[in-house]
Order: structure tokens, then C-alpha cells, then sequence
């Protein structure tokens, strides 16, 4: 790629210097359902950041007046969940952003954000399906997080698609008090809308659960479990900007990416890139009246 002065990548935000957001792979996918090679999708992601700049247009906010900590890579997650519970704890980021690997990360992910603010804090997730499946897989975080200790009625649920979860664990949801802005709710109030509602629900930190197969499968064909008529692009990225612009929002992860079933053109990598910058974006602007809003 060709350098020029004036354009600053986004790859260079990213250094071992200190900074109060860490950024850490996390590349889980030996207990997915469906299998994966999703560990690649870290280090891919990372590698996408070079194609875009620090400015972001709609915010007037230039990410080139901060900077990254590099965390590193957790060595094989599927076994070591207590070590990235202590290595996110160690940190203790006023932002943790965690790469994976497959949904299983985050209940350690959440878990090492939240520490002894569990019972208290608040999980939203961007996702097509609830994550309350029985047994150690990347669908069954919710539920773990829920055994650890985590308030059900502290859930928020975004994004939940139809004929991609059982009637059995949609009603387990509501009898958790889990609370459930469906797909179909999506389209008739707004990505935007949604994400305040859930912002104005919430309770202690918050940690974002952003599993890419909340969008639609044209948009993020490297998700095993993207389905026909989930969200656009757009609105995965207006979705996260909006999050991240509380400050009670202290970690986040991007999750159910296999690289190596993604297109040519990489669009699935690219919008998991993409989301990186979008936190960003919504982390400088927290405080921030939206341009254009009175």
C-alpha cells in the first residue's frame, strides 16, 4: 500500500504504550457448534485496519489524537478462560475491546471487565440468537454469565432473528426477565432508537457483545450463523457507535468471524474493522451532542 502523510492509517493507533483502551485477541473456536477456523480472525482484522483512515466524516472526530494498548493474544482461550479473566482484570481499561475467536469470549471477556461489579452491571449483546444453549459452547455464554452471577433482567438483547433460536430458549429469555428488541422491532423503530432504549435500561458497567451474525448473511458471509435478513452494515456500525458513546460502557468484543470462509474482498473482516473504529469513534464523542441533533 502506498503511504501518504496527509491520510494516517488506522493500523498505526495501535501500540505498546499505555493508553486507557487495551486491544486483545482472544482466538476461542474449539467448542463452537458449527465448526470454525475463527482464531484466524484477529490477527485479520488488525491487518484490515491499514485500509482505513483515523477520520471519521459523520462526527468530525480524527482517532489520531488517540492511541491503543496492544494486550497481545491470549494463548489457546478454549483452555486458559481464567487467564484472560486475570489478564483483562490486570489491565483494568476504561476501555477493553477483545477480538475473538468464536462467541464463547464472552463470558470471560465480560467477566474480566465487570470483576466485582457482576451482580450489578449490565450485558447488551448485538446478536441473532439468545446464547442460553446448554453445556460449553459459543452458545451458551448468556447463560453462563447468568450462573455467574450476572442479573438476567440486567440483559438486553438486540438484534434476536426469527427461526434462529428455539421456542424452548426464547421462553427461557423471558422467564429470566431478559429483555428482547427483536430483529422485527429493529425495523420498525430503528438501530439507533434501540441502542438508547438500552442504554437508558441499563444499570452499572456495561460490556457490548458484538456477534457479527447479527447481520445479514450479503453483509457478513465469514459468519457461520448469518442468516438472510438480519442487519445491514450500516446499522451495525451506527449500532456500536451509539453504544460506546456511554461511559458506562467498559469493554466490548466482536465475535463469530471465520476468516477463512469470508469473500474475496473480505467484507466480513473489514466490517469487524470497521466496528473496531466505530468505538472508537463513539468513545471520543462521549459527551458529545450528535451533529445535527438540538
Amino acid at each position: 500500500m502506498a503511504e501518504d502523510i496527509k491520510w494516517q492509517r488506522a493500523s498505526s493507533l495501535i501500540s505498546t504504550a499505555a493508553s486507557p483502551i487495551g486491544l486483545l485477541d482472544i482466538p476461542a473456536h474449539k467448542t463452537s457448534i458449527s465448526p470454525t477456523n475463527a482464531h484466524l480472525t484477529p490477527t485479520a482484522i488488525r491487518e484490515a485496519l491499514k485500509r482505513y483512515s483515523t477520520f471519521s466524516y459523520s462526527t468530525g472526530t480524527d482517532l489520531a489524537t488517540i492511541s491503543i494498548q496492544d494486550l497481545g493474544r491470549i494463548q489457546d482461550p478454549d483452555q486458559n478462560e481464567q487467564i484472560t479473566i486475570e489478564t483483562i482484570r490486570s489491565q483494568n481499561k476504561e476501555l477493553l475491546i477483545a477480538l475473538g475467536g468464536d462467541n464463547s469470549i464472552t463470558f470471560a471477556a465480560a467477566l474480566g471487565v465487570f470483576g466485582t461489579d457482576l451482580p450489578s452491571a449490565t450485558l447488551i449483546t448485538l446478536d441473532a440468537h439468545h446464547d442460553l444453549r446448554d453445556g460449553l459452547s459459543n452458545g451458551s455464554p448468556v447463560r453462563r454469565l447468568i450462573e455467574a452471577g450476572l442479573n438476567p433482567k440486567n440483559i438486553i438483547q438486540i438484534g434476536i432473528n426469527d427461526f434462529s433460536n428455539s421456542n424452548e430458549y426464547a421462553q427461557l429469555a423471558k422467564d429470566l426477565g431478559i429483555r428482547v428488541i427483536s430483529r422485527t422491532s429493529l425495523a420498525q423503530m430503528g438501530i439507533e432508537q434501540a441502542c438508547e432504549l438500552a442504554l437508558a435500561n441499563a444499570k452499572g458497567p456495561i460490556f457490548i457483545d458484538v456477534d457479527v451474525d447479527v447481520c445479514d448473511l450479503s453483509v457478513a458471509p465469514g459468519c457461520p450463523a448469518a442468516a438472510p435478513g438480519g442487519i445491514s452494515a450500516l446499522e451495525l456500525r451506527q449500532a456500536v457507535r451509539t453504544l460506546l458513546k456511554s461511559s458506562k460502557v467498559r469493554g466490548m468484543d466482536i465475535t463469530e468471524i471465520d476468516a477463512s470462509r469470508d469473500t474475496e474482498d473480505q467484507r466480513t473482516i473489514r466490517l469487524g474493522a470497521l466496528v473496531v473504529l466505530e468505538a472508537l469513534a463513539g468513545y471520543l464523542n462521549r459527551g458529545v451532542l450528535d451533529p445535527g441533533k438540538i
